[in-house]
């Protein structure tokens, strides 16, 4: 069997190590035919725009090593899809030189930091290329800028932020300057690779000095890929089209692909096939049904689409361990702030929707392309576009009204389903935290049953109703709120009598009762009562008070609550005649 290698971001690498490998390398067919002279291809964060990049890189690239060699990539790609592609294009391997880039580095605290990450991997490039300095093609003064701008400027001379933006500034055009330098020696044209061009600008916007690394990396952008007639064709990653920031200004030679295009569908990502195929090589038929529902979903253009980074964690997870359950392998890789900045600050209409959404309902938004993350929290549209386009929501139709896309969305599988309950279930845990327990307790020290159910209530009608047939969020969630009542400890499942009631407060002091609830859930309003009944019986019949009493305690009071979705009533058991008082 092949290794399954897992954050394998090395065309190369997956190869000489013969790690398993889902074929995308006609993607290098896509680029030329489908694509423009600058293509943007926007995805989901992990659904391999990375690698996609070092197959067009591997197979486009004249590559030279530092002594001038010229090395021969076609060992890459034999028995690849791409050798079934016309002669045309099978003649363009290892025939251009090729600038290479990621710009995820600048994930840094503040600008001059992250800028001078984008100028170290600019350098790094400079570097990769360094046989220039020996061309004859060049000239000495061209060479010396080549110099120059491959040795950074000493961090002891930076003392000012003026000298942080000077140095910055200065790699500003230096992506066009290195590709007009390798097209002056090699004759060819040059290909230019970006991978993660958003990132800087994501990271900005959350830092709080995104204007800054806007108008650098329009600069970046503007000479080399606008402005260069060194340029044979560039393409260009991302999770967002973001044009109103004017980083493609004036670019008419610009070919975008969005998740809602088809020129690339099945260039990202895996298939259906594809993942049938994956799990039949390592014996794994059987868990077929289950990859489908946790990380299928995915729909780029027409396609139906699978993440890769979880199916590829997935599957290596379960040849290791063959009980191994699925997990949201997705949760811990992609940026998910938004939706914990989305759950949090949501109003009442937006935790209907996304109840609707967990539940498996769809909902219909106005969808447009160009998004900014200035404009996210500005409209409830804009934060709806920026989950579609990320990876969060799935379309299922769409339709056109007056010029304007609505698209009907839903969740797209289980995996991206348990992210929004965790963040859920964050937020409620803060909620919780942060609310003042002290009218509960009150309640609960003076037997008041409505005030406890009101208290109850007035809270959970604060959240997303997902866990309303949940009884173990409810239990959790009582538990929460009674730690700290006065004189008191709290237990959970502690057993007495013959059983183990759900939850009890023990005494500190002798001449106090214990106090003891037991939870139902119902899923209709006109099945509560029949909760509460049942928390009778069960008191009853399994001795509770009887087994605190026996523990030694002087009292015990015991109350049946009945939840449903978010409202509750609360009922004080009286085993002595048999009845009930005190109903919230």
């Amino acid at each position: 069997m092949q290794k399954i290698g897992i954050g394998y971001e090395s065309y190369k690498k997956i190869i000489d190590e013969n790690c398993y490998f889902v074929d995308k390398t006609m993607l290098v067919r896509d680029v030329l035919e489908k694509g423009g002279m600058v293509t943007l291809i926007t995805r989901p964060r992990r659904f391999g725009k990375t690698l996609a990049l070092s197959i067009l890189r591997t197979f486009f690239e004249l590559e030279v090593d530092y002594d001038g060699n010229v090395q021969d990539n076609g060992r890459y790609f034999a028995g690849k899809k791409i050798m079934e592609a016309p002669e045309k294009i099978l003649s363009m391997m290892g025939k251009y030189p090729v600038i290479n880039l990621s710009l995820k580095s600048a994930k840094q605290p503040n600008f001059f930091e992250a800028g001078l990450k984008l100028r170290d991997e600019i350098i790094s490039e400079y570097s990769r290329h360094s046989y220039l300095l020996d061309s004859k093609n060049l000239t000495r003064s061209e060479k010396a800028n080549f110099d120059s701008l491959m040795q950074s400027t000493p961090d002891a001379e930076l003392r000012t932020a003026e000298d942080y933006r000077r140095e910055i500034a200065r790699y500003s055009t230096a992506i066009k300057t290195l590709s007009v330098y390798l097209q002056k020696h090699h004759r060819k044209d040059v290909i230019i690779l970006l991978d993660e061009y958003d990132v800087p600008l994501e990271n900005a916007y959350h830092r709080g000095f995104y204007d800054e690394m806007v108008d650098f990396i329009r600069s970046l952008f503007e000479s080399a890929l606008k402005t260069n007639n060194s340029l044979f064709k560039a393409v260009v990653t991302g999770c967002l089209r973001i044009s109103r920031e004017s980083l493609f200004t004036g670019l008419n030679n610009l070919e975008i692909s969005s998740i809602r295009d088809s020129g690339f569908a099945d260039d990202f990502g895996f298939t259906d096939a594809e993942v049938v195929a994956m799990l039949k090589e390592y014996g794994l038929e059987e868990r077929i049904a289950e990859a489908r529902k946790w990380y299928d979903g995915y729909r780029f253009g027409e396609q139906e689409i699978y993440n890769p980074w979880s199916i590829t964690k997935y599957v290596k997870s379960i040849v290791v361990n063959h009980k191994k359950f699925p997990e949201p392998y997705w949760a811990n890789t992609s940026s998910n702030r938004i939706i914990r900045e989305m759950v949090y600050h949501a109003n009442e209409k937006m935790r209907e929707e996304l109840d609707a959404l967990i539940k498996g309902d769809n909902i219909e938004k106005m969808i447009h392309e160009d998004i900014t993350y200035e404009d996210i929290h500005e409209t409830e549209d804009n934060l709806w576009n920026f989950l579609f386009f990320t990876g969060y929501m799935k379309k299922v139709s769409e339709r056109l009204v007056d010029g304007d896309v609505y698209v009907t969305m839903r969740i797209p599988n289980a995996e991206i389903r348990s992210i929004y309950r965790n963040q859920i279930s964050s937020w409620f845990d803060k909620k919780v935290e942060e609310s003042d327990r002290s009218p509960l307790h009150r309640a609960v020290l003076e037997g008041n049953t409505e005030g406890m159910a009101n208290y109850l209530t007035d809270l959970l009608g604060k959240t997303i109703s997902t866990f309303d047939s949940d009884e173990s969020f409810y239990h959790g969630f009582l538990l929460s709120l009674l730690y700290g009542v006065p004189c008191y400890v709290v237990r959970s499942n502690r057993e007495e009598g013959i059983g183990r009631p759900d939850t009890v407060l023990y005494p500190n002091r002798p001449q106090d009762p214990a106090i003891l609830f037991e939870i139902k859930v119902r899923k209709k309003f006109s099945e509560m009562q029949s909760g509460i009944d049942e928390a009778f019986r069960q008191i009853g019949d399994l001795k509770y008070e009887t087994g605190i009493l026996e523990d030694g305690y002087m009292g015990c009071i015991a109350y049946g609550i009945c939840f449903c979705k978010k409202s509750c009533i609360i009922e004080r058991y009286r085993s002595n005649i048999g009845g009930r008082s005190g109903q919230g």
